[in-house]
């Protein structure tokens, strides 16, 4: 599973460690993260966020 990482504050959301803050298990894809997650750090949407290359 990828990595993602946010453009406004670079948080890197890592599905092996997924977001229990959030409601988000461990194992979870960025993919399957409901639509209304908002990154932990900044507040933004899933859509300001970017594959790790």
């Amino acid at each position: 599973m990828k990595k993602y990482v946010c453009k406004i504050c670079g948080y890197v959301y890592d599905p092996a460690q997924g977001d229990p803050d959030s409601g988000i298990a461990p194992g979870t894809a960025f993919e399957d993260i409901p639509a209304d997650w908002a990154c932990p750090t900044c507040g933004v949407g899933k859509d300001e966020f970017e594959p790790v290359v």
